[in-house]
């Protein structure tokens, strides 16, 4: 089988249609049609329903997807090795992590990587929604915090230290707590759906209820309401390190009790073989959360 074909049955399933795929691929609409309408003659089955927008797979073509996808992996992983070093990864590596991290970590790391290999192009979506990467034919998700059981292969990256802050102009306002039962007291500006915050007690969790007027289902406006004032928010430390370090947002610590810590985590939706490219940009996000401290 024709790579280029297998190439137009993952990136249409990703991309919802035939013509995203051909854009993803940098072909026409009617190559891409018959690059698929070729795959399906040599199997001789029939892998995707087409309407004018939009494509599903049929039954077979969800049993035959993963061993699509396999087959370019494998086929990216053979090129790679017989390639000089110096000539770096190549192929369009589809990232997703959350909005504030993609943009304040990741975003600053592409520049460099795609310097460092010519024949790389990167595709990063940002969200603070958590995506079906299989589905969309994501190569790696970045997600903070605690994650669920599920099939995708995950790795842990770095600890995502928080942090208990609040702006200079609250704290004159409100007063700065001095123990954790004192947030009851205070405005503390929570993600929705949030009605407690984990702290740590001497290696035992503790859960401490907490309420406010605001509450969003974004990190950056919880972050941003902070910053104005409007309250105590519970933060990752490299999402505020600068507004620490300038004095816009005070650090509240509570003694023998810190915010829980969680971690930060590649996800990959297969365990078979993890491509150059996915490797490559795993390094550098690495050394990045190395260098910042988290």
């Amino acid at each position: 089988m024709e790579t280029d074909e297998l190439s137009v049955l993952v990136q249409a399933v990703a991309a919802g249609s035939l013509s995203g795929a051909a854009r993803r691929l940098g072909v026409t609409p009617t190559v891409a049609s018959r690059r698929l309408a070729a795959l399906e003659e040599r199997l001789g089955v029939r892998l995707m329903h087409r309407t004018t927008r939009s494509v599903s797979l049929t039954p077979e073509g969800e049993t035959f997807l993963p061993h699509a996808q396999a087959m370019l992996e494998i086929e990216e992983a053979a090129r790679a090795s017989l390639a000089p070093a110096e000539q770096g990864v190549s192929g369009l590596l589809r990232v997703t992590a959350p909005a504030s991290f993609g943009r304040k970590v990741v975003a600053p790391l592409v520049p460099a990587l795609l310097d460092a290999n010519p024949d790389l192009r990167i595709d990063l979506e940002l969200t603070d929604s958590v995506v079906d990467i299989a589905a969309a034919g994501i190569d790696v998700a970045i997600r903070i915090g605690r994650l669920r059981e599920s099939t995708l292969i995950a790795r842990r990256l770095a600890p995502n230290t928080r942090v208990l802050c609040a702006a200079p102009s609250y704290l004159e306002r409100r007063g700065t707590p001095h123990a954790v039962e004192s947030l009851a007291g205070h405005e503390c500006l929570v993600l929705s759906g949030t009605g407690s915050w984990p702290f740590d007690s001497g290696g035992k969790a503790r859960e401490i209820r907490i309420s406010g007027r605001f509450a969003s289902n974004s990190v950056e406006a919880i972050r941003e309401a902070c910053i104005g004032g409007l309250g105590i928010a519970l933060l990752s430390r490299w999402d505020v390190v600068t507004e620490l370090a300038s004095g816009a947002l005070v650090r509240i610590d509570f003694e023998a009790l810190i915010p829980q810590e969680i971690s930060i985590w590649a996800v990959y939706p297969s365990s078979r073989l993890v491509p150059p490219k996915v490797r490559a940009f795993i390094a550098s996000l690495e050394s990045a959360l190395a260098k910042t401290g988290r």
